[in-house]
């Protein structure tokens, strides 16, 4: 499990430009307009063998400067509720706003670790100006350039210094595996562990957000054991959309990276949506196995092809992971409850697969051979031997002569043949091309 990182500031400090230099990777959209961050932006960084997960908070910020105001103010209470440090960031050509005074007055409070990053710093001069930032006495600042990364390098040795000690995650076998329901809020995730609890354990209303935090329970029924975790996770705030989905999303990050299998529950009646995607992404990203429960089929209106349609739109949404289980659930009249269990635990089993080296040569090697990777230059690659790595989840290594010419195409054939072969339903798979 990790630490997770909040970036806050006011927009267009650069919070997505630096964002995508910790995570190395041009996630974010990055625009000069102003809030044009469209995405709750989560990704993995790592600094002196520290990991912690980031997220860039910026951008849920739509309308008016007093709109932005009030928004910014929400997003930094979200970041100091959810996170375990936070990077407020700061922008050197503009100088102290009222807006910033007001965001380090609040942060002034906080117990948790606080770090000033004052942006666009990129000559002498502005090492000069951001003195200034002393005044939001938050203490020693950071400088940096989020275009040309210098400053960094500082920045991230204090933030791995001061983030806290997790306790660690408990890797005993016989622990219990960890099945966590995620979703947006209101599609339906309390009603559907009630039904299987048997038991209203969770206040249900028709409000979105009314689940307060992540609770953990241990089921044992109909010959299953393991410990479901319903990450509802929504606070109740008064007539806010933005910060609920943020919300959803930054307690998701937590269950999904603690879990084995992510039960991801979408509103038949509202479709695939952005948000189901990016937690759906999330839990890719995490190398967890997942299973999609479309519930409240009970309320759709039934065609003759309405669920293959259904289905079909869903598995061209998570495309190329298309090998998942989709089924249609209603947690209201209990159809296909057990079914979705049996299927979490079926994706949990074929998680942990293990093939034998020999076995697996025997296997992949012939169809390697009848479809061998394409020359490229007028070098031919060839492989001439594979295994599974001893990892947690399943990754497979093909060593070849000329590894870098393997490309994406025939990583996804590999890939599929796997599927085809043996049963990674559900599971994200890694497979990797080294030098022999």
């Amino acid at each position: 499990m990790n630490n997770i990182v909040a970036i806050v500031g006011r927009p267009n400090v650069g919070k997505s430009t630096f964002f995508n230099r910790l995570i190395q990777r041009r996630d974010a959209i990055v625009d000069s307009v102003s809030g044009v961050t469209r995405d709750r932006n989560y990704g993995k960084s790592e600094w002196n063998g520290k990991e912690f997960s980031v997220i860039d908070t910026g951008g849920y910020i739509k309308g008016s400067e007093d709109i932005f105001e009030s928004e910014i103010r929400r997003q930094v209470e979200l970041a100091i509720d959810e996170s375990d440090a936070i990077l407020f960031v700061v922008d050197v050509e503009e100088g102290i706003t009222p807006m910033d005074d007001e965001v380090a007055k609040r942060l002034r409070k906080v117990t948790k670790p606080v770090l000033l990053v004052v942006n666009k710093v990129d000559n002498a001069k502005r090492e000069n100006d951001a003195l200034e930032f002393y005044n939001l006495g938050l203490g020693e600042y950071f400088t940096i350039s989020g275009m040309s990364g210098s400053g960094t390098g500082d920045l991230l040795d204090k933030l791995v210094e001061v983030l806290p000690e997790l306790p660690p995650i408990n890797e005993n076998p016989e622990e219990l595996p960890r099945f966590a329901v995620v979703g947006r809020p209101n599609a339906g995730k309390s009603s559907f562990i009630n039904a299987l609890i048997g038991e209203d354990r969770f206040v249900v209303t028709d409000i979105a957000g009314t689940t307060r935090d992540a609770i953990d329970t241990k089921y044992n029924r109909f010959g299953f054991e393991f410990n479901l975790v319903d990450t509802a996770g929504i606070r109740r705030k008064a007539k806010v959309k933005e910060d609920l989905e943020f919300y959803s999303v930054m307690r998701s990050v937590r269950a999904i990276e603690h879990a084995d299998v992510c039960i991801l529950v979408i509103d038949a009646t509202r479709g695939f949506e952005g948000q189901d995607q990016s937690i759906f992404w999330l839990a890719e990203k995490n190398r967890k196995g997942i299973v999609i429960l479309v519930n409240k089929w009970d309320l759709v209106e039934k065609g003759t092809m309405t669920s293959v349609d259904y289905e079909r739109k869903i598995r061209e949404e998570i495309a190329p992971f298309t090998d998942v289980p989709i089924l249609f659930v209603s947690a209201l009249t209990k159809q296909r409850l057990l079914k979705a269990l049996e299927t979490a635990v079926h994706v949990f089993e074929s998680r942990k697969n293990r093939i034998a080296t020999s076995k697996f040569n025997e296997v992949m090697l012939p169809i390697i051979e009848s479809n061998p990777p394409p020359a490229l230059k007028g070098k031919y690659v060839k492989i001439k031997y594979c295994m599974q790595l001893p990892t947690k989840t399943p990754q497979f290594v093909f060593f070849a002569n000329l590894p870098q010419y393997v490309k994406d195409p025939y990583k996804r054939f590999i890939e599929n043949k796997l599927r085809e072969i043996y049963d990674f339903e559900g599971v994200p798979i890694d497979i990797y091309f080294r030098q022999k």
